[in-house]
């Protein structure tokens, strides 16, 4: 059976940019409404007191963390799915059997992560958190771990729905979700409509029932969207697939792992700065959180980037990778740098989103964040480049070399340059965050190299 929907290769590079562009709209609108969603309990249980918020931004930060590494590991269906499609042969058949297997490592894998999140008042307290606070996250982990076999689940399927041509639902879905989680949080948080004032677990069952939402939303699309019905994804799902499986493990074991290279690098960041200062760490968690939000438009660009490059590597087309791939390559840093030039001339915008940055209570640490921007402003591109390359690598399906990368540049490179110049110099905080761009810089210069010598390193084949 062939695939009459898998897209032809495109004629020119401005056909292949549109086509980039149109399929990482959504992506991007999707990961900004994701950010939002994970927001959401936080900025509630923010108004039940101290404890209570820090025990739902750890709760929230553990099972980010597991939910982000799990991610990468099920998203390497994604180059897979792409490749699929590029062969265009039996395309339907092989398409199911990759979102099945990914769709029994979503729900397999996430088992022993639940078992881990159970045990959370034990593992806060050897890290060395407050007794309350501890406890309370305990409370709060017991009913979030619930929600990770949906999201992951949600996640295979928003993959599959992206690869085959229709990212809109993503957008649409989360901007669902978002909803949910408001709605949500509201009734149960403080006691709304009748409802029993559930405070912190109230917010924690909101999340869960947002996860549900949207998995079983992405799940009704699969069934009704024209495109993706013809796929019949859900069929034969007790059927294993151990070569498909292996497969999906061995390109995501090595996605998963970069993935959480980077974001522990960020938080390993947090940990210095807190042991700087505790006007440095409430400066560094404002500016973080604005780079954060900007890092959403070339993740999604990277995220279509691995389709674009995937469809092409299974059709064994070299100049359609070459176009997909420096076509995404261009639009990620491009926008970076745009942003970058934002950063750098209007800082306080962007920090007044999160602060009054005229109060005098705020002034010390409205200094040292305009500083920390300053060199985000720098780290853009790099930032951009690293992200955009990686989702091009992972289209041809190479994702061990770029973890061993991740791994040097962003901890050997990275943190030892954060940790020299943040404790050896007097540049403290500035020092930290200089040596994450260091770090990505290092990343994004290494990967970008690995892209251009593709042919050289035996990346691309031809039909």
């Amino acid at each position: 059976m062939t695939n009459a929907a898998a897209p032809a290769a495109p004629a020119t590079a401005r056909a292949e940019l549109g086509s980039t562009l149109r399929l990482a709209a959504p992506l991007v609108g999707a990961n900004l409404l994701q950010m939002a969603v994970y927001a959401v309990d936080v900025v509630f249980v923010a108004r039940l007191g101290e404890v209570e918020l820090a025990a739902a931004t750890l709760g929230v930060y553990v099972y980010g963390v597991i939910l982000f590494a799990m991610s990468g590991l099920v998203g390497a269906a994604a180059p897979i799915i792409a490749a699929e499609l590029g062969q265009r042969r039996h395309a339907v058949r092989e398409v199911r059997r990759s979102f099945r297997m990914a769709a029994w490592i979503a729900v397999l894998g996430s088992i022993p992560f639940m078992a881990l999140m159970a045990h959370g008042e034990s593992l806060l307290l050897f890290a060395g958190q407050d007794a309350r606070v501890a406890a309370r996250t305990d409370a709060f982990l017991d009913i979030l771990l619930w929600a990770m076999i949906p999201a992951l689940a949600g996640t295979v399927m928003r993959i599959t729905a992206s690869a085959l041509g229709r990212p809109g639902w993503a957008m649409a879905i989360t901007a669902m979700g978002l909803g949910v989680s408001i709605f949500a949080n509201w009734l149960l948080v403080f006691g709304n409509l009748g409802v029993p004032a559930l405070g912190l677990e109230g917010s924690a069952i909101a999340s869960l029932s947002t996860a549900i939402a949207m998995m079983l939303a992405y799940a009704a699309v699969l069934v009704v969207d024209r495109r993706l019905r013809r796929f019949r994804l859900f069929g034969n799902w007790w059927r294993g697939e151990g070569s498909r499986l292996r497969q999906i493990v061995v390109l995501g074991v090595p996605i998963a792992a970069t993935m959480t290279f980077e974001g522990a690098l960020f938080s390993a960041a947090g940990f210095l700065m807190g042991r700087i200062g505790v006007t440095e760490i409430a400066a560094h968690a404002i500016a973080l959180q604005i780079a954060a939000f900007l890092f959403q438009v070339p993740f999604g660009i990277a995220q279509a980037a691995t389709i674009r490059v995937g469809m092409a590597y299974g059709a064994g087309d070299r100049l359609w990778m070459a176009r997909a791939g420096w076509s995404a390559l261009a639009v990620g840093t491009g926008f970076m740098g745009f942003t970058a030039l934002l950063l750098w001339l209007f800082p306080r915008a962007f920090l007044s989103v999160y602060v009054d940055v005229d109060a005098p209570a705020n002034a010390a640490m409205i200094a040292l964040a305009l500083q920390y921007l300053a060199i985000a402003a720098i780290f853009q591109l790099a930032d951009g480049a690293q992200a955009v390359a990686a989702g091009v690598l992972r289209g041809v399906q190479d994702t061990r070399v770029p973890m061993v990368i991740a791994l040097i540049g962003y901890w050997a490179v990275g943190f030892s340059v954060s940790v020299a110049l943040g404790f050896w110099t007097p540049l403290a905080g500035v020092g930290v965050w200089i040596g994450l761009a260091f770090g990505l810089l290092a990343v994004a210069l290494l990967l970008v190299d690995r892209w251009r010598r593709r042919e050289k390193l035996g990346l691309v084949r031809s039909v």
